[in-house]
């Protein structure tokens, strides 16, 4: 029994789309996590997933969190399956890591991570962008002071997402089921990213629209400046309205450099004429028509810091609390977007 001992076990509730990374991911980090089990309500397609990533499968919901071998859940259902679902498995004192993002709403994100602060569990959300090397790299320079003062940001996110095929799907593009469009579905990665590296923003003035290129209720272009709270400025630009779709861009002037992300590459200007360059390029970013084309392995970087962050008793370096400062920048941007003002964060 050692050996169980040794290993994180995990269970995973939901295995639709976004699922395949994890289950990718989940296989590469066999030595060190076990999956315990999947379960989706939909039996058939849990199996076959099953099947094709050699996962076992759960009997129930409730079987995982009766299970003492289970440590953590991974949930990546729809936002608007999440709440009972973390309710339950902070019942069951159960971590919890989920895919971003936290709810459909601020309020139901906040009381989700109130929920595990109570219960003491440990709360993780799915960000991989900030487990690029690139992105790693970046944070490093950051946190040392190197680059000087932040002074301004560029954001772009120039992505497309079809109408067919992507948007018909039942559900996808409403506010029921995803809570709002281009910010809070695939944005949200790129915000949080930005925020990670620039602090917290304190206001923001911005336009919404839906463009003719898609029949959905919420947005699917965005653009906006923001005020930061140590002074910096920003600019950015969100869409899924932006055919065939590039890759995003994140770029940020300091005194002494200027650092851009983009592609999986950090590519430092310093002012003093030095060029540095840090990271590989990715072949595909999921900017395109095809939202799961990009590498696993940021996800495996992902919840192997979650495994070691539980076990060492530390918070994992994306959490419930750093989620919800992106919810509120994206209500913020919607806010702004509809009242035609500027609006603080």
């Amino acid at each position: 029994m050692a050996h169980e001992h040794r290993n994180f076990g995990l269970g995973v509730v939901g295995a639709g789309m976004g699922a395949k990374p994890h289950a990718l991911a989940l296989n590469a980090l066999k030595d060190r996590i076990s999956v315990r089990g999947v379960y989706r309500r939909n039996r058939e397609q849990l199996d076959q997933f099953c099947r094709e990533y050699d996962l076992p499968a759960a009997a129930s919901y409730e079987a995982l969190l009766e299970d003492p071998s289970v440590d953590a859940i991974l949930v990546l259902t729809t936002p608007n399956a999440r709440e009972e679902l973390v309710a339950a498995a902070c019942k069951a004192g159960k971590h919890v890591l989920m895919e971003k993002p936290v709810e459909r709403s601020t309020e139901a994100a906040e009381r989700i991570v109130a929920t595990c602060d109570k219960a003491g569990v440990t709360l993780g959300v799915i960000f991989q962008h900030r487990f690029r090397a690139a992105s790693q790299a970046l944070a490093q320079k950051v946190a040392s002071g190197e680059l000087g003062t932040l002074q301004a940001a560029q954001l772009v996110v120039p992505w497309w997402r079809p109408q067919q095929g992507y948007y018909d799907q039942p559900g996808r593009g409403t506010f029921a089921q995803d809570g709002g469009g281009v910010l809070i579905t695939q944005a949200i990665h790129s915000l949080d990213l930005m925020l990670s590296l620039t602090g917290p923003a304190k206001a923001v003035t911005a336009m919404t629209a839906t463009t003719g290129l898609h029949r959905i209720e919420t947005e699917d272009f965005v653009a906006g400046g923001v005020e930061f709270v140590n002074g910096a400025v920003g600019g950015l630009i969100a869409t899924t309205a932006n055919f065939p779709g590039g890759p995003e861009s994140l770029t940020l002037n300091f005194d002494k450099a200027s650092a851009t992300l983009t592609r999986g590459v950090l590519t430092l200007n310093w002012l003093d004429g030095r060029t540095e360059t840090v990271g590989e390029e990715a072949s595909t970013s999921g900017g395109g028509a095809d939202p799961m084309a990009f590498p696993f392995q940021w996800h495996q970087a992902q919840i192997a810091d979650f495994a070691e962050a539980v076990q060492a008793g530390r918070q994992p370096v994306s959490t419930g609390h750093t989620a919800l400062n992106v919810h509120r920048l994206i209500d913020a941007l919607i806010r702004s977007g509809k009242e035609g003002k500027r609006v603080e964060v």
